[in-house]
C-alpha cells in the first residue's frame, strides 16, 4: 500500500525504491530476522513504510521460538526505533510519533507471529501424541489377542512336529510350524515397531549390532542426517535394517556398504553388497514388498537391483515436506478449520485494518 502511494507521488523516480521494498518483503519471508532489521532501516529512510514494517514484524515474531531469536527481533527493534529518533526533526512529538509505530506497527504485529507460531507446534505437537496414543492401543491390541493366538498355534504345531505322523503328513505339520514361528516372530516385530517408532537416527545402533555379528559394514554420510518427516525417518531405518538383513540371509561374509546422501529435498538411502549368483533376494520377497510399501506411504520411491555380481537396495526418502498422502500427524478438521478462521482474522486486521486506521489518522 504505501509502495505504491511512495510511487505515485514522486513517479518514476521512486521505482528503485519499489524495487527494494520488494526485495525486503521477499527477504523477510526468507531470513525473517535479516528482513525486520532491513525493514527497519527502510522504515527510517522513508520516513513510513508500514505495511512493510507489519509484515516483516509478524515474519520476525513467527521466527521467534528461542530466546536466542527473540532477544535479538526485541534488539532490532530498539535499534531501528534509537536510529528514527536521531532523524530530525527531534523533539517530543517526534518521540511519541516514534513510540506509536514501534507499538502498532512493530510489536503488535511480531506477538501475533509469535502467538500463531506458537498455535501450530502446540497443534502439531498435540497432533503427534495422539498418533503415538494410537499406537500403542494398536501394540497392545495385537499382543493380547494375535499374539496370544499365535503362540498357541506355535505350540500345538511343536507338539505335532514331534509326534509319529506318516512322512508327508509330518512335512506338512512341520511347514505349518515354521510358518507360525515365522508369523510370530513378524507379529512381534511390528509391535516392536509400533511402541517404538525408530528412526534415521537409530541406524548407527543398527549397524553397531549388526557389525556386533560378525558382518562386516561401512556407512558412510552418517554424521549429519537432514531432519526428515515421521514416515519419512522411520522409512530410512526400516530401509538399512532390511538390506544388512539380506545381506546377512544372502551374502554372509561379504562387506556391506550402506550410504547416506542428502540431496536438495531428498535424502538417498542406499545399501549394496557383493551378491554370489544364486543367493540374491529376489524381487517377490514380502519383506521388499512392504518395505515398498512404506516408502510409498512416506512420499517416497524404492528400487533394488542386481547388477554387476552386486545387489542395490535404493531409497529417495523426502526432506524438507511431510507427503500429501500422509496425515497420520496433522491436526482433527474442527482444529485445522478454527486456526484458518484465526489467521484469516489476524491476516484482516494486520493488513488491512491497521493500514486503512493510519490513512484515516494521517488524513
Amino acid at each position: 500500500m504505501d509502495t505504491a502511494l511512495l510511487v505515485s507521488v514522486h513517479g518514476a523516480g521512486a521505482l528503485w525504491v519499489a524495487a527494494f521494498f520488494v526485495a525486503t518483503v521477499l527477504l523477510a519471508y526468507r531470513i525473517p530476522l535479516a528482513g525486520f532489521g532491513l525493514a527497519m532501516v527502510v522504515a527510517a529512510a522513508a520516513g513510513g513504510a508500514y505495511a512493510l514494517l507489519i509484515w516483516a514484524s509478524y515474519r520476525g515474531g513467527r521466527s521467534a521460538s528461542s530466546p536466542r531469536t527473540t532477544i535479538a527481533l526485541a534488539g532490532i527493534a530498539v535499534g531501528g526505533a534509537a536510529v528514527q529518533l536521531a532523524l530530525p526533526p527531534a523533539g517530543s512529538r517526534q518521540i511519541s510519533r516514534v513510540a506509536v509505530t514501534l507499538l502498532i506497527f512493530v510489536v503488535l504485529p511480531a506477538l501475533v507471529g509469535r502467538y500463531l507460531a506458537q498455535q501450530e507446534r502446540l497443534v502439531s505437537a498435540l497432533g503427534e501424541r495422539a498418533r503415538l496414543a494410537e499406537r500403542l492401543r494398536i501394540a497392545r491390541d495385537m499382543h493380547d489377542s494375535l499374539g496370544r493366538r499365535l503362540s498357541l498355534i506355535s505350540i500345538e504345531a511343536a507338539a505335532l512336529e514331534v509326534g509319529h505322523l506318516p512322512a508327508r503328513e509330518h512335512e506338512a505339520v512341520q511347514r505349518l510350524a515354521v510358518s507360525a514361528r515365522e508369523a510370530m516372530t513378524e507379529v512381534y516385530e511390528v509391535i516392536g515397531a509400533l511402541r517404538d517408532p525408530r528412526g534415521a537416527s537409530a541406524i548407527r545402533t543398527l549397524v553397531a549390532s549388526f557389525r556386533n555379528a560378525g558382518i562386516s559394514v561401512t556407512v558412510r554420510g552418517d554424521e549429519s542426517l537432514p531432519d526428515l518427516p515421521p514416515a519419512a525417518d522411520q522409512a530410512a531405518y526400516r530401509v538399512v535394517e532390511e538390506g544388512l538383513t539380506n545381506a546377512a540371509k544372502h551374502a554372509p561374509g561379504r562387506r556391506v556398504t550402506v550410504s547416506l546422501e542428502p540431496q536438495s529435498d531428498t535424502l538417498l538411502v542406499t545399501v549394496a553388497n557383493p551378491a554370489p549368483s544364486r543367493s540374491a533376494p529376489s524381487a517377490g520377497g514380502r519383506g521388499l514388498t512392504g518395505l515398498d510399501e512404506r516408502v510409498r506411504l512416506a512420499g517416497g520411491l524404492l528400487h533394488h537391483q542386481r547388477s554387476g555380481g552386486a545387489f542395490r537396495l535404493v531409497a529417495m526418502l523426502p526432506i524438507a515436506n511431510q507427503p500429501a498422502g500422509d496425515h497420520s500427524t496433522l491436526p482433527s478438521p474442527p482444529v485445522r478449520l478454527g486456526k484458518t478462521a484465526i489467521g484469516i482474522a489476524v491476516g484482516i486486521l494486520v493488513f488491512v485494518a491497521l493500514p486503512a486506521s493510519l490513512m484515516i489518522g494521517a488524513r
